[in-house]
């Protein structure tokens, strides 16, 4: 998920279970842990390597195995940074930060990217594929109850600050919806009616008799936490559902699948994305739980295996990218005298919309098959572009 995401759920974490007693440094904390595991970016930022994104992020910093030594030091910086403004104990302050780096990692996790949780003992990527990496719903129900508590942290205002947020929120609502429209993801108008209530709900009817000021800053955030784990249990489910639905598609066509998956796609826990990997290229289909319509699938076919192809596979470059595509699609064909070979991941894709494909790698091959230029696509608007003329030397590939 996003750092924004995660730094919002280690403020709900913090306020749910410690600020009350170990006060607001407490809070800062477990925000602070939430965010650090991705302190790695800075490693793509002072890496020549193109393909750094996927080789660094989410590895050490963002596996068990390094989270007591990041909690400790964490924590061992914080006492020395606010022990003379009440900063809770070392012991306390190392199990918050744990808690808070916890919170990233196993979100993280709920994603497609997929997180090495062992790392640097296993290099295995785990994707549990619960939720897409921005998902906006999450980091509503997430940032919702904190902005309640601060509704009614006092009578003085409440009434503006509560009529503020109603329309701030639902001014954010509209414009995912205008985004996802204009992207091709449905996103029915009618769920802004339901925003609407909902958070007139939250922010408008407790003012009524005065009952949201009865509600600690502590019960409010709680009852967050307990709705984000009601939302990623109801997303296991629908994973559970929409996976059994490309299940039965491929038991039902014969089909040798190598691999198969439901990938959640935007705007809702109910839009998914079936992903059939093959020895020959990719079944893909996107669909919405609540269509009980069987999923039609589209099959993207990789280009006919040659020695051009052999060779871009056996570049140290493509065998770290195939590592990390979970349903590659490889596609290669001639410009000029050259050989143009595509490695792109359909994980990251949805037939019908219009969101630019991020992770795309490209070679291209002379006649004797030596590199000549490569070609890295990291995200969806941005292009980090290597052209060499020789294959990269064998140490930076390490």
């Amino acid at each position: 998920m996003d750092p924004i995401t995660h730094g919002i759920a280690g403020s709900l974490l913090g306020k749910s279970f410690f600020t009350k007693r170990e006060g607001r440094i407490a809070t800062l904390a477990c925000v602070l842990g939430a965010i650090f595991p991705d302190v790695d970016v800075f490693a793509e930022l002072f890496s020549r390597d193109p393909l750094s994104v996927i080789r660094f992020h989410r590895g050490f910093t963002h596996s068990f195995i390094g989270l007591p030594l990041f909690a400790v030091a964490l924590a061992w910086l914080t006492r020395l940074v606010f022990r003379r403004r009440g900063a809770p104990s070392f012991g306390m302050l190392t199990l918050i930060y744990a808690v808070g780096i916890s919170s990233h990692i196993l979100l993280d996790a709920t994603t497609s990217f997929g997180t090495r949780l062992w790392n640097p003992f296993s290099s295995d990527r785990v994707a549990w594929d619960l939720a897409f990496i921005l998902d906006l719903a999450f980091t509503a129900i997430v940032l919702v109850p904190q902005v309640a508590a601060w509704i009614f942290c006092t009578r003085e205002h409440a009434q503006r600050r509560a009529w503020l947020m109603w329309i701030v929120f639902n001014f954010a609502a509209f414009g995912g919806w205008a985004l996802a429209k204009l992207l091709n993801f449905p996103f029915h108008s009618w769920i802004l009616a339901v925003v609407a209530g909902g958070l007139a709900a939250i922010f408008l009817l407790p003012l009524v008799g005065g009952a949201g000021f009865a509600i600690s800053e502590t019960a409010w955030c709680l009852a967050g936490t307990a709705a984000m784990l009601a939302y990623i249990a109801a997303c296991g489910v629908a994973h559970h559902a929409a996976l059994a639905r490309v299940k039965t598609f491929v038991a039902g066509n014969h089909i040798d699948a190598v691999r198969i998956g439901a990938i959640p796609s935007p705007p809702s826990f109910l839009e998914w994305a079936g992903k059939i990997r093959t020895p020959d290229g990719v079944y893909q289909s996107r669909f919405d739980l609540r269509d009980s319509a069987p999923p039609v699938f589209q099959f993207l076919a990789d280009s006919p295996h040659d020695i051009y192809t052999a060779d871009a596979m056996s570049l140290p470059e493509a065998r770290v990218y195939l590592w990390f595509a979970r349903f590659p699609v490889i596609r290669s064909h001639i410009m000029g005298d050259d050989h143009v070979i595509d490695f792109s991941d359909s994980r990251f894709t949805d037939p019908g919309t219009k969101l630019p494909q991020p992770f795309r790698l490209r070679f291209v091959l002379n006649p004797d098959g030596q590199l000549v230029e490569e070609d890295w696509t990291e995200g969806a608007a941005g292009l980090r572009a290597r052209k060499t003329n020789e294959k990269m030397p064998e140490s930076e590939t390490k």
